[in-house]
């Protein structure tokens, strides 16, 4: 007979939003990523005892906790940027983190569901925390990372790449390092809670989770291309420290010209020079005579190829958050994944006021429709992310494997001295790692950065410094596993969980009924 324990609410509810909030310390800059299993530990024993309702709201108060001290940066742009009083931002924020953890309320409904109501509490031990827990936690990630245009921010397995686990990047992707977090989970919960011979088994199956994955950071998923090795590129990311109050005042473009101007002639031997993401406030079209076209003649004469991030406005009156490739090819690529309401407005006859109010410069842009993200750049095929792009992985690895390097240019700008430009980075790190590519990142204020196959960071520029990095890379080929099958292998993976668990609660949901039949006859 199961033992029963009846936690007061009070202790769960303070276990949930300390669970959630410890997840926080398992991404950048803390990087403590063993925290994100204790973290699904706390999360599944503040569940114990819970049902229905209550289920939900613990799920929910984990949730308020890991956005509202993961992503209380939103305020910032909110306040500062977008003058807003302060509290009509801080009551945004709070909406917009109190939205956000529904789908953890969801998801913990969905364990309890399954496993106490279904079940009627009879199913094996170890099927909540091996089958229920990961597979539900993985799908609500992954239907996260794309309803309503998706939120892919703090998934539980963004924080692995500097562990064991980072090994399995690769292989499976992000979706794949949150399956391993929360499986890991599971076999911690057994360790403590199980007696005998399914203690050892829980051990022994942490280790080799953590072990295997581990050894596959031994493994070259990529190779350099046939003339990387002979001729390493040399190439320059100019972060010109523009300040968001003052980058989209017309008084302030030709100071900002200025800068990326002074710093661009001073690197001219690099191969590859790139700005970050509008890193010219002003539409190509009017810029192109008087600094695009001599730029791109110098970039000819001394050999270099320039990656510019500004708008392009087209004939027709739509315009785009684009990158423009200057030098020996030129190219351009259009922004696709647009960020809902600083770049364009949902709902917009219903909720213009809204955004009049909200004062964001080129809130209006249009979505590019390029198959693949992928710029030419001189010789080589880059594949290319702007601003937060980069934290959709199967859009990334669209570019792959024609792709040599990847490059992301970024304003984080609008967040200011906050958790998001060490967020941005570590998800930046994360792309690079499962792709088998080296990525270099371009910021208007911080942190720009050149990051090798193995999502290493070889140099990068502190928040809010005016300067150039200078550094090499190599262009690679080949493809890793995840370049190759995306996410449909974890979430396959997590998807067969979840069947098998619902196959086992109607097998004992059943089995329960006819005990009861056979008793009554």
């Amino acid at each position: 007979m199961k033992r029963v324990f009846h936690r007061p609410g009070w202790l769960s509810a303070l276990i949930a939003l300390l669970s959630g909030a410890l997840m926080v310390l398992s991404f950048a800059p803390f990087g403590l990523y063993p925290l994100a299993v204790v973290s699904l530990l706390g999360f599944y024993l503040a569940l114990r005892g819970r049902d229905g309702a209550g289920a939900f709201g613990i799920g929910w108060l984990f949730g308020l906790a890991l956005f509202g001290a993961g992503v209380a940066w939103v305020r910032i742009s909110l306040n500062e940027f977008g003058n807003m009083p302060a509290l009509v931002a801080n009551l945004l924020m709070l909406l917009f983190v109190a939205i956000m953890a529904l789908y953890y309320g969801l998801t913990a409904w969905l364990i309890r569901l399954i496993e106490h109501r279904l079940a009627a509490d009879s199913m094996p031990r170890w099927a909540g925390p091996l089958l229920l827990l990961p597979s539900i936690w993985v799908l609500m990630e992954w239907v996260r990372g794309w309803l309503f245009t998706g939120f892919p921010w703090l998934f539980a397995g963004n924080g692995q790449l500097d562990g064991p686990l980072g090994g399995l990047a690769p292989v499976l992707g992000v979706h794949g390092l949150s399956l391993a977090v929360a499986v890991s989970a599971g076999l911690l919960w057994g360790l403590l809670r199980w007696r005998g011979e399914a203690r050892w088994r829980a051990a022994a199956g942490f280790l080799l989770i953590w072990v295997c994955a581990g050894m596959l950071w031994q493994i070259g998923w990529t190779r350099p291309a046939p003339n990387a090795e002979q001729r390493p590129i040399r190439a320059t990311v100019i972060q010109g420290n523009v300040e968001q109050a003052v980058k989209w005042d017309a008084d302030g473009l030709l100071p900002t010209l200025e800068i990326y101007l002074t710093l661009t002639k001073a690197h001219l031997e690099s191969d590859l020079i790139i700005w970050p993401e509008t890193a010219i406030p002003e539409f190509f079209d009017r810029v192109e005579e008087p600094l695009l076209k001599p730029l791109g003649v110098t970039a000819r004469e001394t050999g270099t190829e320039v990656v510019i991030g500004l708008p392009v406005m087209e004939p027709d009156g739509r315009y785009y958050n684009a990158l423009v490739s200057l030098g020996s090819s030129e190219d351009r690529y259009f922004k696709r994944h647009l960020v809902p309401f600083g770049e364009f407005l949902p709902f917009k006859a219903q909720l213009q006021p809204l955004i009049d109010w909200f004062e964001v410069p080129m809130s209006d842009f249009s979505r590019g429709d390029a198959a693949r993200p992928l710029l030419q750049v001189g010789v080589w095929p880059v594949g290319v992310s702007i601003c937060y792009e980069d934290v959709f992985p199967d859009e990334v690895r669209q570019a792959l494997p024609e792709a040599a390097f990847l490059i992301n240019v970024s304003n984080d700008a609008w967040f200011g001295d906050s958790l998001a430009p060490h967020q941005h980075l570590q998800f930046a790190r994360l792309r690079a790692l499962e792709s088998g590519r080296w990525l270099i990142r371009a910021t208007n204020t911080g942190i720009s950065a050149i990051i090798d196959s193995r999502g290493q960071v070889r140099d990068q520029l502190p928040l809010f410094a005016r300067a150039a990095l200078t550094g090499t890379l190599e262009a690679r080929v080949g493809s890793t596993p995840f370049v190759r099958f995306g996410s449909q292998v974890p979430l396959s993976m997590a998807a067969l969980m979840l069947l098998a668990g619902l196959v086992l609660a109607l097998r004992v949901r059943r089995q329960a009924r006819t005990s009861v039949a056979q008793a009554a006859e």
